[in-house]
């Protein structure tokens, strides 16, 4: 465990623990994933060591059921199911459209950096904001309609996106919780679903992030991930324990943020 792959709480962000596991499926069974969910259970912290156990618990001729335990000694950190392989049909399709009319990735200004990044996993992505608050003043505790668009890159992933890439750029539910609500702050990661499609080459992607419901201090929504040229390569559903920034004045819990 490096800061690089951490969060500035000092955690391993939740995305990378995904794609940790779900490269280690891949690369266990030789297959590509079609989907993989994880239950985050505790946290894994800078200079710990995290072993990832892979079980191939059914291998048929063209799926694979794999699950994978990510541990720090006797510690669960999390657990991940998936399914990989490929089947060759001639029939396929798209019904979930990439935003028309949004601005280009170098059109749009950068997402600011509210906390100390520096360091962590968060400083090593380049976003740009396409709809969102980008001012810590806007989040004041005024909810909005449940949307944020992001253009998201990994600069240092330079041939394109994989599966890995993904399930780390998909872990952007937290944030438009706190988005949505108006407030400073977001959340920790119960679970995310990664589900994978056609994945084509794209140096940007686009979040579109979508939260459905608020309820019993829980966050639930999911991201639909576009490359430029519009292809759907991958959603991923999450739900969050919401949770306010410490230190940051503004909208808490005492504030009104239901609709």
């Amino acid at each position: 465990m490096v800061p690089g792959i951490s969060t500035a709480g000092g955690f391993l962000f939740g995305g990378c623990g995904l794609a940790a596991a779900v490269s280690a499926m891949e690369g266990t069974s030789g297959r590509k994933a079609v989907w993989a969910t994880a239950q985050y259970l505790s946290y894994a912290k800078p200079g710990e060591t995290m072993d990832i156990d892979v079980t191939l618990a059914v291998h048929g001729h063209q799926i694979t059921q794999a699950r994978a335990v990510c541990h720090v000694g006797d510690r669960e950190i999390l657990t991940v199911n998936a399914a990989l392989g490929d089947r060759e049909l001639e029939v396929s399709g798209q019904w979930e459209s990439m935003p028309t009319g949004i601005p280009g990735p170098h059109e749009c200004s950068e997402r600011p950096h509210v906390l100390d990044w520096s360091g962590t996993i968060s400083g090593r992505m380049d976003q740009r904001m396409v709809k969102g608050r980008e001012r810590i003043e806007d989040l004041d505790g005024t909810p909005g309609d449940g949307q944020v668009l992001l253009w998201s890159r990994i600069p240092e992933v330079i041939d394109g996106v994989d599966t890995a890439t993904l399930a780390i750029l998909g872990d952007f539910v937290p944030m438009g919780v706190g988005q949505s609500l108006g407030i400073r702050g977001g959340g920790n990661s119960l679970d995310n679903t990664l589900r994978i499609g056609r994945l084509v080459p794209t140096e940007w992607v686009l979040l579109d992030i979508r939260i459905h419901m608020v309820q019993r201090g829980f966050g639930h929504g999911l991201v639909h991930m576009f490359a430029e040229d519009g292809t759907l390569m991958a959603t991923a559903s999450q739900s969050c324990i919401i949770r306010f920034w410490r230190d940051m004045p503004g909208p808490g819990p005492s504030a009104k943020v239901q609709r």
